[in-house]
């Protein structure tokens, strides 16, 4: 059953067990959304981040982790529900915290893991990432790899989908999840802002992470979240390649779902899932230019996490030391590494990069108008944020 499907049966299960023990109980008498979406909660870092941000009990449940993450937090069964993307070597993913979970199935209790000691989370063990390649526009930044990821709780041969701060119930998934950078900080490494748009797409051994920046006017739409069948190659056009570390400046994407044939800017309409699988798509998405690319070796990248690997130990993670060599470069190279939502649906196999190229569909493509627009807002509040 795909998330959206599993929400709206968990709902009318709600009710019907309120209606048993109080007959007269309207559908209202549970609650579905929360008193203030997940996207309108603002938490300044450190000191203003909540031991949960997700601190209602409606038709989900509670918040599974925690927020508030430090030292005591930091090891391999860490609950930490709060990540990072800051650098080539230090950002966080969103993974399962029990093995072969499925991404469609435990999105809302996914936890964060990261490339980096010292953000209280659990740690990627090495040798899991198989490539990467980090990118910093003028609006946002994007991470795009290759993973082992069942090193990270993931099961093998899920293909995914995708992760946001929205969800059908506008809690996000994870439920509470919160994410901040220092990448936008002028160079000031422990100055972070709270990324309030971002999206994650995690499946078939790849990801793409991309968090936009907060005081730019089109956060939202960089990073958009109403089209979660069609992956990383048309939310997060990239040219990463296996066994490629690189940091690279570039240039802003399109909006994700608009294009321009024939001269006319159109805009991509997700089908709904009861349509059946995405086939056919109309357009291929335009890979933004790249520039001052920096590569690096694995090894010296991710150094920080040389010692870590599964099964997860039941203490405390030790941090074994910084990141060294190439490293370096990759936190000061041109301000480069450093300054350098509605249900998320998977089960499809179309949440993944990989599957994203191959997936195509017969949707509907109108050209761009304020009432696509405000449609698009209604669709997504129904099904897809």
């Amino acid at each position: 059953m795909f998330p959206h499907a599993r929400f709206a049966a968990l709902a009318l299960a709600s009710v019907a067990l309120v209606k048993a023990q109080d007959p007269a109980a309207p559908p209202a008498a549970i609650a579905t959304f929360p008193t203030t979406p997940l996207a309108e909660k603002h938490f300044p870092y450190p000191s203003g981040i909540p031991y949960q941000a997700d601190t209602e009990n409606l038709i989900r449940g509670r918040q599974t982790g925690y927020n508030q993450c430090n030292s005591t937090t930091e090891n391999q069964n860490s609950l930490c529900q709060t990540a990072f993307v800051n650098a080539v070597d230090d950002f966080c993913l969103w993974a399962g915290n029990k093995p072969d979970s499925v991404v469609g199935d435990t999105e809302g209790e996914s936890v964060a893991w990261c490339t980096k000691p010292g953000h209280g989370t659990r740690l990627i063990p090495e040798g899991a990432i198989k490539g990467v390649q980090f990118i910093r526009t003028s609006d946002y930044l994007q991470v795009v790899g290759f993973i082992d990821q069942t090193r990270i709780n993931i099961k093998s041969g899920d293909w995914g989908g995708e992760l946001d701060p929205h969800g059908a119930d506008l809690r996000g998934n994870p439920l509470g999840g919160l994410m901040y950078s220092n990448g936008w900080s002028n160079g000031n490494n422990d100055s972070y802002v709270q990324v309030i748009e971002w999206h994650n797409f995690m499946g078939g051994d790849q990801f793409c992470m991309k968090v936009c920046d907060p005081s730019k006017p089109n956060a939202a739409r960089y990073c958009e979240h109403i089209l979660d069948r069609i992956g990383c190659a048309f939310n997060a056009p990239h040219d990463a390649q296996p066994n490629v570390f690189e940091y690279c400046q570039g240039d802003n994407q399109d909006f994700p779902g608009v294009y321009v044939e024939n001269g006319v800017t159109m805009t991509y309409t997700q089908p709904p899932e009861s349509l059946g699988p995405i086939t056919t798509m109309p357009y291929t998405a335009r890979v933004p230019a790249k520039s001052q690319c920096v590569t690096y070796e694995s090894a010296n990248l991710f150094a920080a996490i040389a010692t870590v690997s599964l099964p997860a130990p039941s203490g405390t993670w030790a941090p074994s030391g910084s990141v060294s060599g190439s490293a370096a470069a990759a936190t000061g190279t041109g301000s480069a590494a450093k300054g350098a939502s509605n249900a998320s649906r998977s089960g499809t196999g179309t949440g993944s990069t990989a599957n994203a190229e191959s997936t195509t569909n017969d949707a509907s493509v109108v050209a761009i108008s304020s009432f696509v627009s405000i449609m698009g807002v209604a669709f997504s509040a129904l099904f897809l944020s």
